[in-house]
């Protein structure tokens, strides 16, 4: 007997709302390959896998007062994004 998948409206989830800076920039890595791309002016985050470039780029002015130039991520094997700003 073949199971029946539940139907859910969108009325019925929950939106996500926007997320805050804290919620974005979980933690700022400080391995020895992230060490040295600081050498080269260039910080290295992992954030929310759900977060856009354009998100992670305000959320890193604000509190470092930065010139951000640009932002590129990358999704590990594990599943978490990194960002190198």
């Amino acid at each position: 007997m073949p199971l029946k998948v539940a139907q859910i409206s969108l009325e019925e989830c929950p939106q996500k709302t926007q997320a805050g800076p804290l919620c974005i920039i979980k933690f700022s890595l400080t391995t020895q390959s992230a060490m040295k791309s600081i050498e080269d002016n260039t910080l290295v985050f992992t954030v929310d896998v759900k977060a856009n470039k354009y998100q992670i780029k305000d959320t890193v002015k604000k509190p470092y007062y930065l010139d951000v130039a640009k932002v590129n991520t990358q999704i590990r094997p594990d599943g978490k994004k990194k960002a190198y700003v």
